[in-house]
């Protein structure tokens, strides 16, 4: 969350969680089975083994505002980070080392790049690293450019063929090669090309400030969104929302799933009201959520989610949602989430 981190471990009776980095500015995190990485706005990089205790890692190599890390799905001991303002730094021993790539501000689109509470800076908002193809990177500046590259960092197509401007999220399947997804500020995008050239499929989402981004692990056509009307609903007000598509033909468009929100039903074993949306129960949405961070789970049709209302699993691709019942601090009823990482021991 914006200013802390839950590490919840089950046993598959009982959860157990252990909170870390409080009164931290958390930015993102990643994780694998090993270890799992932390970014924070003016505190750096911070690595876990146990889930109990963090260590700041590459303070000497790294800035201080870190704001993208993603770990590798070809080698764990790989880490990638982004910061602000934008540069981008790979580790090949799990944080030991850094090695900062090329500068990503010498590339032709990068004086148009500002980020709007900030605008005389940016920052490397997402890291999607191909699960198909260890060489192909995929970066978010927020905001201003999507970055693709084919040889591991080395050089970039900057801004490609109808690619968002301001991506929030990005991600891939491992089934379907060359597939990319776009959570976008100005909208939802695919690819099909290794992000070459994006396709703008909206019809049906009626909320277009695209905030986070999943798919099914067992259906690379089967994708949820996380969105909002604007910024300031989706950080501010509080006021969000879940979306999902099946198919790719022209038949395919976004369905909104969840519930509306009733926040003074909420317990810790209830998310609160049932005000039916065509599915998704169990899931609370719009006037009380701030924008949901979603993440593809370990299973086919599995999916999480987790803004101020609480932590949710779906086993059924989002037919119906169950909050999980992970210790839940009271200051996270307020706070936005800032990421969420899945992983299977």
């Amino acid at each position: 969350m914006r200013d802390g981190v839950l590490a919840a471990e089950s046993d598959g009776e009982e959860w157990r969680t252990t909170a870390g980095l409080a009164d931290y500015r958390i930015e993102c995190l990643d994780a694998a089975a090993e270890h799992a990485f932390c970014g924070a706005f003016e505190a750096g990089l911070h690595r876990t083994i146990d889930g109990e205790s963090w260590e700041r890692v590459g303070a000497e190599s790294l800035p201080d505002a870190v704001t993208a890390v993603r770990v590798s799905p070809h080698d764990p001991r790989e880490v990638w980070v982004g910061t602000e303002p934008s540069r981008l730094f790979r580790s090949p021993d799990a944080g030991k080392t850094w090695r900062e790539l090329p500068e990503l501000t010498s590339l032709p689109s990068a004086d148009e790049w500002s980020f709007p509470p900030r605008p005389s800076t940016h920052h490397v908002r997402w890291i999607e690293l191909d699960p198909n193809d260890p060489e192909r990177v995929y970066v978010g500046i927020e905001a201003g450019a999507l970055l693709v590259s084919e040889d591991g960092g080395e050089t970039w197509t900057d801004r490609p063929e109808g690619a968002r401007r301001d991506n929030h999220a990005l991600a891939t399947h491992p089934d379907a090669a060359g597939r990319v997804y776009s959570a976008a500020g100005d909208g939802y995008a695919e690819s099909t090309d290794g992000g070459l050239t994006w396709d703008h499929s909206q019809e049906g989402l009626e909320h277009r400030y695209v905030w986070s981004v999943a798919v099914d692990p067992g259906d690379p056509e089967t994708v949820l969104v996380a969105a909002a009307s604007g910024a300031n609903s989706a950080h501010r007000v509080g006021e969000s929302y879940v979306y999902r598509k099946r198919g790719r033909d022209e038949n395919a468009e976004w369905r909104r799933i969840g519930d509306e929100y009733d926040a003074e039903a909420r317990s810790a074993s209830s998310p609160g009201s049932q005000a039916r949306q065509d599915s998704g129960s169990g899931l609370p949405t719009g006037q009380g959520t701030y924008r949901y961070v979603l993440s593809s789970g370990r299973e086919d049709g599995e999916f999480w989610a987790l803004s101020n209302t609480g932590l949710f699993r779906s086993a059924d691709a989002g037919d119906s949602w169950e909050r999980v019942g992970v210790s839940w601090p009271d200051r996270f009823d307020d706070a936005t989430a800032r990421g969420l990482a899945v992983v299977a021991e």
